[in-house]
């Protein structure tokens, strides 16, 4: 897993910032299945800028007959990223006591981006899997959202060790959302972004068009 550039890496937070000002829109009035498990009150996690949507559509009219992409989760509140971080930093502290404040933050940033760069709080980034005709998820290897302790790392993209099934469906997954011009976050397999500054990085953009943005 040497070479991964984690969302704590202060390349990423170098990315200069031009907000294009796009607005966030409902994917679920875009005909995009939406589950239910990170629903608020304001529906707030099934926005994402009007970009990642285009391209979000694009991914799935790639996908093969009988797949489907379900989404999980858009947008994010920047007081919810922040609580995010820090409950996971807080769990990272009370199982290695002796890590410094820069190793923390290095190791939360696999799971969890710091607030300030996140792309979920920029309407940047989305969440999800597959499921098939009947909408049951297919096997990827671990759920959605499970941290690097938990899975014992198989959350990583790339992870060794996964069934067969499971590493041809997140070779499905990658290649309609790269298709699509998303990047996937290394260390979570599920996380694909567009516009903001880890995709800037990755791509090579002079700089990210999406930044922390206001709850729709």
């Amino acid at each position: 897993m040497s070479g991964i550039v984690l969302m704590s890496d202060r390349r990423v937070a170098a990315i200069a910032l031009q907000e294009c000002g796009e607005d966030l829109v409902d994917v679920r009035v875009h005909g995009v299945r939406a589950d239910d498990r990170r629903h608020d009150e304001a529906g707030a996690y099934a926005h994402v800028r009007q970009g990642v949507l285009t391209r979000l559509l694009h991914a799935r009219s790639l996908l093969p007959t009988g797949v489907q992409l379900l989404f999980i989760e858009g947008y994010r509140p920047l007081a919810l990223q922040r609580r995010y971080f820090e409950e996971y930093s807080g769990r990272l502290a009370r199982a290695h006591p002796d890590w410094q404040a820069a190793e923390l933050r290095e190791a939360a940033g696999r799971f969890v981006s710091p607030p300030e760069i996140a792309p979920h709080s920029a309407g940047a980034a989305v969440d999800v899997t597959l499921i098939d005709h009947a909408g049951r998820e297919l096997d990827m290897g671990t759920r959605v959202n499970a941290d690097p302790e938990e899975s014992n790392g198989a959350c990583y993209t790339d992870a060794p060790g996964l069934s067969t099934r499971a590493r041809t469906n997140r070779a499905t997954l990658k290649a309609v959302l790269s298709a699509a011009g998303l990047v996937n976050y290394p260390t979570e397999w599920w996380h694909w972004s567009f516009g903001d500054r880890y995709w800037a990085l990755q791509t090579r953009q002079p700089a990210a068009c999406y930044g922390p943005v206001e709850p729709p």
